[in-house]
């Protein structure tokens, strides 16, 4: 095992996505990236929104990303640590993923010390003030129930359905590949409440809002990790240093064309 090295935080890489022109080609960059940065890394967050859809079956592995959980596998047989804070758009991972891969899958909001600092890291979504109808659609998504509904449904409907729905939502909803939520301010109140009530951490990481955010609120450190669209962002903590960084530009995004479901 490990004993030193660089945490890696990464967010909303969206693998599989339909707006991406060539969605392999984005997941063999992803895959290159993770080679890249293994020899430095003792553990690697991703924040969530890592896949643009997965849904577990009991039985079955769906198509796709074989490269990507590939060089999950190897890193984590490496002995780099690998934590997934699931997101909105890869909120079923069930059992399968975290015993085929050899990593931890968190729901929910994930406190715990690295490297002798606090670290509070969540997607982001669902925390603070949100509509009614988003905390409403929230609970279905997680209703078992209603989740063995879904996987009765054959998945040549389903997928199709997922797919078009994220496209839909983006281009309804978002501006560009660079855009998300419209802002963080009901995230960052509820970081102003969290420590209000109690110990502050040292630091906050979110996903979710597909922009770039480092500063100081109450206390702590908070990030907003950007997003692999077009920010092609990531975090690195070496200890002491928390800090942001971008890779390069993203020309794989295409427009939004959300006309054509169920394909």
């Amino acid at each position: 095992m490990q004993q030193s090295g660089l945490t890696y935080f990464l967010s909303d890489l969206h693998l599989g996505a339909h707006y991406f022109r060539d969605p392999k080609e984005q997941e063999k960059l992803v895959c290159r990236w993770l080679r890249e940065i293994a020899p430095t890394a003792r553990r690697i967050y991703l924040v969530g929104d890592v896949l643009d859809y997965w849904f577990e079956y009991r039985h079955v592995v769906p198509r796709g990303f074989v490269r990507f959980f590939g060089t999950l596998a190897d890193l984590a047989d490496s002995g780099i640590e690998i934590t997934w804070v699931i997101g909105n758009h890869d909120i079923w991972i069930f059992d399968y993923l975290p015993s085929e891969l050899g990593i931890r899958v968190v729901d929910g909001v994930l406190r715990e010390e690295i490297d002798g600092s606090s670290f509070v890291i969540a997607h982001g979504d669902g925390l603070g003030s949100i509509p009614p109808a988003e905390r409403l659609m929230r609970a279905m998504f997680r209703c078992r129930l209603l989740q063995r509904l879904f996987a009765a449904v054959h998945p040549r409907w389903t997928v199709g359905f997922a797919y078009w729905w994220s496209a839909k939502n983006r281009s309804r909803h978002h501006t560009g590949p660079n855009s998300g939520p419209s802002s963080p301010e009901p995230l960052l109140q509820w970081v102003r409440e969290q420590n209000a009530r109690g110990p502050r951490p040292d630091y906050y990481v979110f996903g979710h809002y597909h922009q770039l955010l480092l500063r100081e609120i109450a206390g702590s450190k908070v990030a907003i990790l950007g997003d692999w669209l077009s920010n092609m962002s990531y975090a690195t903590f070496d200890g002491r240093n928390f800090d942001l960084h971008k890779i390069e530009n993203n020309r794989n995004f295409a427009p939004i064309n959300s006309s054509s479901p169920y394909k």
